[in-house]
């Protein structure tokens, strides 16, 4: 429509990925709250290995998010590295999404490191080998919040990047 693209470019893609994996993990942090009183109504607290009465479809809304929001930014940087990196590095671009994904692993277990040793310090760790007894939930708004510094930080990034090669091209078709 006037010579523009009528779809999301990649950036637009990889922020709503961004935002939707930000949705996704609040949705579960919100299930492993009421899944935590839940096991603490029922008495379960000292019982690792019980199981608290709450359907598994609790999850779904998380496991639906979180598979949009891989789609979009997956698709999104995938397309952005190829049309960003010359022709003769595409082997590279194929791999910068993984490389990415790596980082992500090793930051987010020196995290889960990091905080499991603060907060035993201060008494009873978050991330308990106790399921019952931990606060899963403490950690995971702790995920949350950074998920959310991610994003902000990624909106900031895309506008300093400036206008991508699909941004100047135009589609004549329609």
């Amino acid at each position: 429509m006037k010579g523009k693209p009528v779809c999301l470019s990649f950036k637009q893609r990889m922020e709503t990925g961004l935002l939707r994996s930000c949705a996704a993990m609040v949705s579960l942090t919100v299930v492993e709250y009421i899944r935590q009183e839940i096991a603490t109504q029922e008495g379960l607290s000292d019982k690792p290995q019980a199981m608290v009465h709450i359907s598994a479809l609790w999850i779904l809304p998380y496991a639906i998010m979180s598979g949009w929001a891989s789609d979009f930014n997956g698709i999104g940087q995938t397309e952005f590295f190829y049309s960003e990196t010359p022709k003769t590095m595409s082997s590279v671009a194929a791999n910068l999404q993984m490389l990415g994904a790596s980082a992500g692993s090793l930051v987010v277990s020196s995290i889960t490191s990091t905080v499991d040793n603060v907060t035993k310090t201060r008494g009873e760790s978050w991330i308990s080998s106790n399921i019952n007894k931990g606060h899963y939930d403490y950690h995971s708004w702790v995920l949350d919040g950074l998920s959310i510094l991610n994003f902000i930080h990624s909106l900031a990034c895309s506008k300093a990047y400036g206008p991508c090669q699909e941004d100047h091209e135009t589609i004549d078709d329609y």
